[in-house]
């Protein structure tokens, strides 16, 4: 069999992750095994180990790259409000809610996390990774604070650890 090209690597690897996240948002993620991702994207069982460990492996990229997208856009907020730290959070905010509403993949994975996955067995391993990006998301969010207060758009008195927390719990539900 002639080896694969690494742009064919790259679409297999995309279409076991759209595939996974069309199976894991119709069935569940418990429920769903790399067998029937497979199946359903015509590839063998190796090609999903070729690109992934096992199933938490791959439900946690599916994550990953859903936050990814975040953290893009914080580069691009900053470069178009230098100075205003507080339309950069504003904006953020605003993408997520929307997004979550316009954007299908969105709804999907938040579908999942929140209905559709039991994070027990080996997916404790995913919730553990997931609880580090939380916190480096505070930690993010309640610098992006701090630059408010220092520019005087938000009182010297705000508990910015607080409000980092409450502002993330606000959009994915839970503290962490």
């Amino acid at each position: 069999m002639a080896r694969k090209t690494k742009q064919q690597a790259r679409e297999t690897r995309q279409l076991i992750l759209d595939v996974a996240l069309r199976l894991f948002s119709q069935q569940g993620v418990s429920s769903t095994s790399l067998a029937t991702i497979a199946k359903a994207a015509g590839v063998t069982r190796g090609a999903i180990y070729w690109h992934f460990k096992n199933k938490s492996d791959l439900f946690n990229e599916i994550w990953e790259l859903s936050d990814a997208s975040i953290s893009d856009l914080e580069i691009e907020y900053r470069a178009k409000f230098p100075n205003d730290p507080l339309s950069v959070i504003r904006e953020i905010l605003v993408y997520v809610l929307e997004a979550t509403v316009t954007e299908e993949r969105r709804r999907l994975m938040m579908e999942i996390i929140y209905h559709k996955c039991e994070f027990v067995g080996e997916m404790t391993v995913v919730q553990q990774a997931q609880r580090q990006l939380s916190l480096a998301s505070y930690e993010r969010i309640e610098q992006t604070l701090k630059e408010c207060i220092a520019a005087k758009l938000l009182p010297a008195n705000l508990l910015t650890r607080r409000a980092a927390v409450l502002m993330r719990s606000y959009l994915s539900g839970r503290l962490c």
